[in-house]
């Protein structure tokens, strides 16, 4: 029980804590989950991240349910997945009741604008961490340039199909180079 209540804590910490969305939340969660509680490695970390990036719902949602099933099977994952999102429940719910009110304020704006680039700068922070873990050799570098290629020139390009296509390259390429 006592493992189910720090899972619940724990996610609902960095639900609380973390604004800009699931990646916005990618650094956090390795220090929290690796670093401090070491639930996961950071290998684990980077296929949760993957995989929730491929699965409907908010890849920080997923990445706090699979981490929840590995401590404690199902159970786990639920308390996880509610200690993730009953903050933003909260919070969002508290936001839209007040939210038209303040609008009109311009420090309302002056505030909104200075968390857009705090949320900016988190995200960089967690694609320059995760990109020490994942390019682990000339293959995963080239997929990567190419996909962000591809994906700065076809803009409307859905995240899932680039990270199928990406998840298919790599099979031909890598397992191309095993077979011989």
């Amino acid at each position: 029980m006592k493992e189910l209540w720090d899972l619940f804590f724990t996610f609902a910490k960095i639900g609380t804590f973390t604004f800009g969305g699931g990646l916005a939340m990618l650094s956090l969660l390795q220090r929290e989950i690796v670093e401090n509680k070491k639930w996961a490695t950071d290998e684990e970390l980077l296929d949760y991240y993957a995989i929730g990036q491929c699965t409907p719902g908010i890849i920080a949602v997923n990445t706090a349910t699979f981490v929840g099933v590995k401590r404690r099977g199902a159970l786990g994952g639920i308390v996880a997945t509610l200690g993730m999102i009953t903050p933003s429940i909260i919070i969002i719910t508290a936001i839209a009741a007040f939210l038209n009110m303040f609008l009109e304020y311009e420090i309302v704006g002056h505030i909104l604008s200075g968390i857009r680039a705090a949320v900016a700068v988190l995200i960089i922070n967690a694609v320059i961490t995760l990109s020490k873990k994942a390019f682990v050799d000339k293959i995963t570098v080239g997929i990567a340039i190419v996909t962000f290629i591809l994906s700065c020139i076809f803009t409307s390009l859905s995240p899932i199909l680039v990270v199928i296509c990406a998840s298919i390259l790599g099979i031909a390429i890598k397992g191309r180079g095993k077979a011989e």
